[in-house]
């Protein structure tokens, strides 16, 4: 299972990638085997400010809908608009092209509440 060590880790799957005060977050390549075929995102939320682990959106897969949490607080400030036309990306490139949100963050203190990649590939077991 691809999961770099350059990246953070939430319990519900989520990778993020930080650039100054500004966090890339995406699902990780776990979740998006367990999704399965992933046919839409919905993420309506940019320009709002939420706290973590509120839902910022969901994510539709041929057999389920999952809520998107937030892994930390802060402002959406991008969507990736190029999953409205191919949510597929999410499968098969997770943490490149398949990132979801841009973030910049209220707290970057709450980044130590993470997971680096060991913990991760320990917590999915």
């Amino acid at each position: 299972m691809n999961t770099p060590t350059t990246l953070k880790y939430s319990v519900d799957h989520e990778w993020i990638n930080v650039e100054g005060d500004i966090a890339t977050i995406g699902i990780t390549d776990y979740a998006q085997k367990e999704l399965g075929d992933i046919v839409f995102v919905d993420v309506t939320s940019e320009g709002e400010t939420f706290a973590t682990g509120d839902v910022f959106g969901t994510i539709e897969a041929v057999k389920t809908v999952s809520d998107m949490m937030m892994p930390i607080s802060g402002e959406v400030i991008e969507f990736n608009s190029e999953l409205e036309s191919d949510a597929a990306v999410i499968n098969s490139d997770p943490y490149g092209k398949g990132w979801i949100i841009k973030v910049k963050m209220s707290d970057p203190a709450e980044l130590l509440g993470l997971m680096d990649a060991e913990g991760y590939l320990a917590h999915i077991g």
